[in-house]
């Protein structure tokens, strides 16, 4: 089953159908079921929700939360005092009676790591048979947390299996990840930090996004495997966050440092720290700053006995990523490699760490030729210092450095002749318009998402993309 969506890029909708009452069935009725059926009720849905242990359907169908969580239980009373909220054991009515299928079943972690499937094909197969027999259009919502493709490959393909019924014309499917917080559901239900609609179709997400047209008005349209992968990493970004938090607790107190203050400070910080900044895969990290106090940071833990694994592996992650660039070349079996910038970041000719001196003295290391081309590295006095550091605080690069000035060229033109590979390491106007007059022969390795948009051509490669 294919996973290509209707949306292949992030779209947001600038004008969202305006709202109508939706008749609403949850499969599911945890935590998020729960809240959804409460909170969509609360906007004017009629909900009606379905599970298979009779004690939270009893629960929900008395107005009674199921779980302590705030305003939970008074929405739901008001629900069901208002005749919007039912809930039944029997799933095929509670499918039959609406036109939304909202699938919150538990996803727990499978024996190995991975995610345990079975309650999903249980939905999914009781969505098709209620579905065989249902000759209106219905659109089902994914909201639990599923490996990218799970939507289309189990769901989908679950449900054409059993119902007869086809994707598309028949019914809908969307990926609505959801952003709720334990303790504080209701008002991030309410008050969204984002809402994202992965689709099938523009029919489908037109339908979801009709629903919660009154609490946010431009939801994020994406592709479905985007929309999965979104739920996964904002989750294992929040791990990060607290992880990274501890440590940094770990280290300040044997040190007699009050970590929250640090931390306050720190978080004030909204440009870099708490930005999207530095947040988008490409090339290792390098320069004057970030490598040297990764590793102070950790000779201190080191000298202090405090265990930092977390901030303890982000040299070797670097590493690992400089070590995919170097393969990636590598396998495309050149003669000669053309470098599109080489000092350790753009607008600048500092070369100390710079990452892709590493891959171009492993590549002419194996005997490959190496060119380059960088606006801001020239071959005349200004740059000794910085070689000499090199040379100093990384030995096995020192043959690089001496040959420099020859790899050096003055254009890129002159560094890309009768390259078989040009390796995109800085992403400036310059280099983009240079990587994109290239000849056809050359193969284009891109370490840093030189386009917006990724070329279909066979010649690029993207290290994260």
């Amino acid at each position: 089953m294919s996973n290509i969506a209707y949306f292949p890029q992030r779209e947001t909708l600038t004008h969202v159908p305006q709202f109508q009452q939706s008749q609403i069935s949850v499969i599911g009725l945890g935590y998020v079921g729960a809240v959804s059926m409460a909170c969509l009720a609360n906007l004017g849905h009629r909900m009606v929700g379905a599970d298979v242990d009779p004690n939270k359907v009893d629960s929900i169908a008395m107005g009674l939360s199921p779980i302590v969580e705030k305003d939970l239980g008074t929405l739901l009373e008001n629900g069901v005092a208002d005749r919007l909220i039912t809930a039944t054991t029997n799933t095929r009515h509670a499918v039959l009676s609406t036109d939304v299928t909202f699938v919150s079943v538990g996803t727990p972690t499978a024996e190995g790591g991975g995610c345990d499937m079975r309650y999903v094909i249980s939905a999914a197969r009781m969505i098709g048979r209620a579905l065989a027999g249902k000759h209106s259009y219905h659109l089902v919502v994914m909201r639990c947390s599923v490996p990218p493709g799970t939507t289309m490959d189990v769901m989908v393909a679950e449900i054409e299996a059993i119902s007869g019924r086809r994707l598309g014309p028949d019914f809908g499917i969307c990926f609505n990840p959801e952003f709720l917080r334990e303790g504080t559901a209701v008002d991030d239900f309410n008050n969204p930090p984002k809402t994202v609609i992965g689709a099938n179709d523009k029919r489908a997400a037109d339908m979801l996004a009709s629903i919660y047209a009154s609490i946010d008005a431009e939801p994020i349209i994406t592709s479905i495997a985007n929309a999965e992968m979104v739920k996964y990493v904002d989750n294992v970004w929040h791990a990060t966050k607290v992880t990274f938090a501890n440590e940094i607790g770990r280290l300040c107190q044997p040190l007699g440092i009050d970590s929250h203050e640090v931390m306050d400070i720190f978080c004030q910080d909204q440009k870099l720290n708490l930005s999207g900044y530095y947040l988008k895969p490409g090339f290792a990290f390098g320069g004057s700053c970030l490598p040297k106090e990764v590793r102070a940071v950790q000779h201190i833990a080191d000298t202090l006995g405090v265990d930092l694994p977390g901030i303890g592996s982000l040299i070797r992650s670097n590493r690992v990523q400089i070590e995919r660039a170097i393969d990636m070349v590598r396998r495309r079996n050149p003669r000669k490699v053309t470098f599109f910038g080489v000092s350790f970041k753009p607008d600048t000719d500092d070369l100390r760490e710079s990452p892709i001196l590493e891959v171009m003295h492993a590549l002419r290391e194996s005997g490959i030729e190496i060119a380059a081309y960088d606006p801001n590295i020239a071959s005349d006095d200004r740059l000794r210092t910085q070689y000499e550091t090199v040379r100093y605080s990384a030995p096995h690069l020192s043959g690089l450095i001496d040959a420099l000035p020859d790899i050096m060229k003055q254009s890129p033109g002159d560094a890309a002749h009768d390259a078989d590979v040009v390796v995109v390491s800085h992403a400036t106007d310059l280099m983009r318009c240079a990587t994109a007059s290239l000849p056809l022969r050359a193969k284009i390795v891109d370490l840093v998402r030189v386009f917006d948009h990724v070329p279909t051509s066979e010649r690029y490669a993207g290290i994260g993309w």
